[in-house]
């Protein structure tokens, strides 16, 4: 039934965009594209199940301590990693890298700790289903759906109407004169990294319940995919990065049900790619102007 894929799709593409939400508050400061942002993804669906054993299945305990624990790696690494290159005013290229290496290693990090067997997750929240006209809508999908929505009028707010947004958007516009007018920019920047992978826990943790598993391919899918959905709704516009995850979500479901699951990826990558070609800036980003 057409319906319930919709929902199965909204579903998997309401993690998609929690991720894209970090990954286009990154690249909206910094201008960086962060691909370690799946890696925190992983990491924290391993870092809650492992918080579940030692909390007796208490899921929003042992998701807050990977969001905490999540977002101070992701800190650290803006700290210890990318800051010494924005120091050293090293080519764009190297920070990109940087992330890339750092995915990597915290990929095979999860493999050694962890080890490369596919982990059962327990439902932990045990929410009902519900029967509407045929369709099976569960608790957990009506909670992933909310959650995403509800950080993304957070961070709506946060970026829009507070001081710390104010000083998000004047390091992104302008990081010199930024630094001129009292902010501390790489503060920012480290808040924005922390922020950002403290979500990817969060929808990390929530798609290994949906799944009742994770194993350590989890990183490498959700990156292209956020990456598209953060470009397909427009490149450091929040409300984009919801759209656009959602829309991938929709498309690969639909396509792997309807036609085969072995194109769902490669159909998600068209549509972006049509998108693109007929307005690069994405579905709700704006043309920018280069002065010169």
């Amino acid at each position: 039934m057409l319906i319930q894929q919709i929902i199965n799709g909204l579903t998997i593409g309401s993690t998609y965009a929690l991720v894209a939400i970090g990954f286009t508050m990154v690249f909206g400061v910094l201008q960086l594209t962060n691909f370690a942002n799946g890696s925190f993804y992983m990491f924290g669906a391993y870092i809650t199940l492992t918080f579940l054993t030692i909390f007796e299945n208490n899921f929003i305990l042992a998701t807050l301590c990977s969001v905490v624990i999540m977002g101070l790696l992701g800190a650290c690494m803006d700290k210890f990693a990318l800051k010494p290159i924005r120091t050293r005013k090293a080519a764009p290229i190297a920070a990109l890298i940087s992330t890339v290496g750092i995915a990597t290693c915290m990929d095979n990090l999860v493999q050694v700790i962890f080890g490369s067997a596919t982990k059962p997750f327990p439902d932990a929240l045990g929410l009902p289903s519900f029967n509407v006209g045929g369709v099976i809508i569960s608790g957990l999908q009506i909670l992933i759906f909310c959650v995403t929505i509800i950080i993304m009028v957070i961070l709506f707010f946060l970026v829009n109407k507070t001081k710390v947004g104010q000083a998000m958007r004047a390091t992104s516009q302008n990081a010199s004169a930024a630094r001129l007018m009292g902010i501390n920019v790489d503060s920012i920047i480290t808040l924005t990294f922390f922020i950002g992978s403290a979500l990817a826990a969060v929808a990390g943790s929530l798609i290994g319940m949906y799944y009742q598993a994770i194993d350590t391919t989890l990183a490498m899918s959700v990156s292209m995919k956020t990456f598209a959905a953060a470009v397909l709704g427009g490149i450091g516009v929040l409300p984009g990065a919801v759209v656009g995850g959602l829309l991938i979500g929709l498309v690969e479901t639909i396509v792997a049900s309807y036609i085969s699951s072995g194109y769902r990826d490669a159909i998600a990558f068209a549509i972006l790619i049509i998108v693109l070609v007929f307005k690069p800036s994405g579905l709700m980003g704006k043309d920018q102007i280069t002065k010169v």
